[in-house]
């Protein structure tokens, strides 16, 4: 195993380990942190405490749970952090309006889809932020979030429906989830 090879010392076990889940840690503290600048931050303080860690990992939950648990502090360190410090804010970002391409899906229309759900994660509390993102984006299930936040499942199941449908009504559907799923005569 991997994991208890890179307990053990083994170097290229830690390396391989590390780069095995980077990307989904990246991910995790993109989402939770709400920029690029915090999350690179968030992500290199969780990889260093998954190293200074690593040897308190003892198997109860899978790697990769306990991994999102400590990324997911981190995260929620690195926004301690920025309340403390100045934000310069960002300019508006305009958006074109091309009308030759309705009804057609285009590159820029998943990335500016893409920065929308960015900016209303922002918006969210962070508890609920955290939630939604380890459901929706790492794909974890409701046990295993409750393990990485330390909270009850029905805490999480509570904050996952209010994160949803507080995203729904800034993405434009006040509704909330429920009404996409909703079949139209």
């Amino acid at each position: 195993m991997l994991v208890a090879a890179a307990q053990s010392g083994d170097r290229t076990a830690l390396d391989t380990l590390l780069r095995r889940h980077h990307d989904r840690i990246h991910a995790l503290c993109r989402r939770v942190t709400g920029n690029d600048a915090d999350a690179l931050d968030a992500t290199q303080e969780a990889l260093i405490a998954i190293v200074r860690g690593l040897h308190r990992f003892d198997g109860r939950a899978s790697f990769p749970t306990w991994s999102f648990r400590v990324a997911t502090n981190a995260c929620l360190d690195e926004l301690r952090r920025r309340r403390r410090r100045p934000d310069p804010g960002l300019p508006e970002v305009e958006r074109a309006d091309d009308a030759g391409d309705a009804g057609r899906p285009s590159f820029d229309d998943s990335v500016s889809d893409r920065l929308d759900v960015d900016a209303a994660l922002a918006h969210l509390p962070v508890e609920f932020r955290a939630a939604v993102v380890l459901r929706d984006v790492c794909g974890l299930d409701y046990a295993e979030i409750a393990e990485v936040l330390g909270i009850p499942a029905g805490t999480v199941r509570s904050r996952i429906a209010r994160g949803r449908a507080q995203l729904a009504e800034r993405l434009g559907n006040p509704g909330g989830p429920r009404e996409r799923q909703t079949p139209q005569p």
